[in-house]
């Protein structure tokens, strides 16, 4: 293990699983799965960007340790991959390559591949085991620990799907390198979500450090393994999101209803761009409904902004629907309960809370408010 390697801990009991974290760790893939997942046949899930990068170095490091590649699934890239017919693309190539229970499902890329590998390993033969290797900040940090997989539907984001745990994730910090700066600051707004939460001595660390974190080398290494030390508690916690754990979707609730407005359509809006957006809407809807003091909501503004995040409605390219469609999609994200809108709101910096029976008339209002600038 290369001296620069962290481990977190994701403590469900006898489903614990580790995230490494450090430079190298998809060539070394092979050695590393070999030894936690003896015997193990696997078939790799990828995406068309991530395979011209990746895909050989990691058959390679599995091959050289022992580990068989009985398929490779290559898949477009981007948001709408994640649908019923890619879906059944992978379960098809699973199956064809006579992948067995205890054998894994491999997926290589970002948030997108990470949620449809897992949600087709979860699925064939009732549950295959899984790996992530995150190939995106966004998926390091997020996506790739805690096992919500899932694709998207017409009428919403993630509404199809299962908690399915990986047995390992390997987050490879070198090939954070190759992302273009668009998804990697995509990535780091989830980075900062952490510290918004409940950890505002991170937040106020990522403000001074932020361009170091960018540059690369240890401060990269660290911000990733302390936003995974954030989930991992909060997963040991509540597994299966029925308390702590809805915590982590402070700014997903306004950010998916944005992403669904744009029809995920990735040249106006990627994911990390609507959690932004979304987590400065609910610090600023937290200060109209006097929970905090509009200062915090513009101190996260000023420091999205000066990472070249989009931190309001304006920054999204084209036309948005209006308030009344909006508050629609919101109505469609998993976080209504009963009819009941719930949010994660904030009492200030690290102050995070889940808001129950929010009242509908000034999320509506907000939204017009916000929706003029």
């Amino acid at each position: 293990m290369n001296d620069k390697t962290v481990t977190v801990e994701v403590g469900l009991g006898d489903r614990a699983y580790d995230i490494l974290i450090g430079p190298g760790l998809i060539a070394r893939a092979g050695e590393t799965l070999s030894a936690r997942l003896p015997g193990t046949r696997v078939a790799i899930v990828t995406d068309e960007n991530v395979a011209a990068h990746h895909l050989e170095t990691l058959r390679d490091g599995l091959e050289r340790g022992g580990v068989a590649v009985a398929a490779v699934v290559t898949l477009p890239a981007g948001e709408k991959t994640k649908s019923f017919s890619h879906l059944q693309d992978v379960v098809d190539a699973i199956l064809a390559a006579k992948l067995e229970r205890r054998d894994a499902v491999v997926a290589l890329g970002g948030g997108v591949i990470g949620d449809l590998a897992g949600f087709a390993s979860g699925i064939v033969r009732r549950g295959m085991d899984f790996v992530q290797v995150p190939t995106s900040l966004l998926a390091q940090v997020d996506s790739s620990v805690g096992g919500k997989t899932g694709i998207n539907s017409a009428r919403g984001k993630n509404l199809i799907g299962v908690f399915h745990q990986p047995k390992l994730v390997l987050a490879d910090s070198g090939v954070l390198d190759t992302l273009p700066i668009r998804e990697f600051r995509a990535g780091y707004a989830e980075l900062a979500k952490y510290g918004l939460i409940d950890r505002p001595h991170f937040f106020a660390w990522l403000e001074k450090n932020w361009q170091d974190v960018f540059a690369g080398g240890d401060a990269r290494i660290e911000a990733i393994a302390e936003a995974c030390r954030a989930k991992a508690d909060v997963v040991a916690r509540d597994e299966f999101e029925t308390g702590d754990r809805a915590l982590l979707n402070l700014g997903h609730t306004f950010g998916h209803a944005l992403e669904a407005a744009t029809a995920y359509d990735s040249e106006r809006l990627v994911h990390g761009e609507g959690v932004a957006i979304g987590m400065a809407l609910a610090h600023r809807f937290s200060a109209r409904l006097n929970l905090a003091s509009p200062d915090d909501a513009a101190r996260v503004e000023t420091h999205l902004r000066a990472v070249g995040l989009p931190w309001r409605l304006a920054d999204i390219p084209g036309d948005l629907p209006g308030a009344e469609k909006l508050f629609d999609y919101i109505t469609q994200d998993k976080k209504v309960s009963r009819g009941a809108l719930t949010f994660i709101l904030t009492r200030g910096i690290g102050q995070s809370f889940i808001a129950k029976d929010v009242p509908a008339s000034e999320v509506l209002a907000f939204l017009k408010e916000a929706l003029a600038g």
